[in-house]
């Protein structure tokens, strides 16, 4: 056996940083490929996995296989790497698409803050491999109901305030949540879900309308306490798993910015809505916590609510132009079910906050049409009185 490259240890832990080292084609003879190799890049994982196994020095069942966990809104996929009795996570991220390395950094910063996230026992930043820590396969999603519903937003909400303790990585500052930054997730509102989804011609005035929105949802984020900040704090990325703490995947796209974002990503989720009574509530007790802990001055629940209405604007304009996107360039057109319950919270949102009654309107009057007469949606989800959204 050679390597190619030779790997480094950050931290006490031994990372690949180069090619795949290069085995004797006798080194894997014996294992039945035939259900595995579907594309390039999974009989390229399969190789790595090989490799990974033998430089960690643990013994790989001749029968291990691999079993598709899930793609997901980007480029990766994950794969649960079954040996023996024990199960491991493996990632394929290409690395033209994706930043592994980002990953690995923050599992490494956060590991110090008790926030349960995966282990990485070993990456190839090259090649784009991860072999991590198998948290299982609890979602969140599948198991709340109104019943555990307190207990598990109180604990991902505890979660939430330890990754907002989070300062820089391993030395370097997190990447700033800037206003141009949240601009271009609001522009894909009107490029992918208005202009293509949708197929809508903006007038002068609309375009205007829109500008405005979007300059007032920026300032109102850049005017709050700064944090570290997940971006896809929900219930698709947080884990049952033992103890009090959720499992928190996903976080490589983590930045310096508003103190709301990820709260109003968790209870605002595009997956999974809940009446507006029990948010609130939930959210006031997160503000509580998060004066107690010192993560922001003592504000009033009147502002702090403002805050966290209009940043669920901004968040939920910028997850309908995603969602669009994902059906549109990349054939996902699963997405578009999720699209009602996004635009509800932005009609919600629109009504109760007199600056964007306008936007409200134009929501009612010229998007919803639009939608309905393309037949690609569930309508029946949309509310447009003023009554609560229901639980799930």
């Amino acid at each position: 056996m050679r390597a190619v490259e030779e790997g480094v240890q950050i931290n006490g832990d031994h990372f690949l940083l180069g090619r795949m080292i290069k085995h004797p084609l006798r080194t894997w003879k014996s294992f039945n490929w035939d259900n595995i190799f579907v594309d390039q890049r999974r009989n390229l994982l399969c190789s790595w996995i090989v490799t990974a196994f033998e430089h960690l020095g643990i013994d790989l069942d001749p029968g291990w296989h691999l079993e598709t966990v899930s793609g997901d809104a980007s480029f990766r996929r994950y794969f649960r790497v079954h040996s023996h009795n024990l199960s491991w996570i493996a990632v394929d991220a290409p690395p033209d698409k994706e930043n592994s390395r980002s990953f690995v950094n923050i599992a490494r910063a956060w590991e110090p803050l008790d926030i349960h996230v995966p282990v990485v026992h070993l990456a190839d930043l090259e090649e784009g491999f991860m072999l991590l820590s198998d948290l299982g396969n609890l979602l969140y999603l599948q198991h709340l109901d109104a019943d555990n519903a307190d207990l598990l937003y109180a604990q991902a909400i505890q979660t939430l305030t330890h990754i907002q303790q989070c300062r820089t990585v391993l030395g370097d500052p997190l990447p700033d949540y800037d206003r141009a930054m949240l601009r271009r997730e609001m522009a894909l509102f009107r490029e992918w879900f208005i202009g293509q989804q949708l197929g809508l011609i903006l007038t002068s005035y609309e375009q205007e309308l829109l500008n405005t929105v979007f300059e007032s949802l920026i300032s109102s984020a850049l005017s709050q306490p700064r944090v570290c900040v997940h971006r896809d704090y929900h219930s698709r990325n947080l884990m049952l798993i033992e103890g009090s703490a959720p499992g928190v995947i996903d976080f490589q796209d983590a930045v310096m910015g508003p103190i709301t974002y990820d709260l109003v990503s968790l209870l605002r989720d595009c997956y999974i809505a809940w009446p507006e009574s029990r948010v609130k509530g939930w959210a006031l007790q997160y503000a509580s916590l998060a004066q107690q802990t010192g993560l922001m001055e003592p504000v009033s629940s009147e502002r702090f609510l403002g805050w966290f209405d209009r940043m669920g604007m901004q968040r939920h304009l910028k997850a309908i132009g995603i969602f669009a996107r994902l059906n549109i360039r990349d054939a996902k057109p699963a997405y578009l079910q999720d699209i009602p319950r996004t635009l509800n919270y932005l009609c919600q949102a629109g009504r109760h906050l007199p600056e964007y009654n306008k936007f409200e309107g134009w929501l009612a009057e010229r998007v919803i049409p639009a939608m309905a007469a393309t037949q690609l949606f569930d309508m029946s989800q949309l509310r447009l009185s003023g009554t609560e959204t229901g639980a799930p």
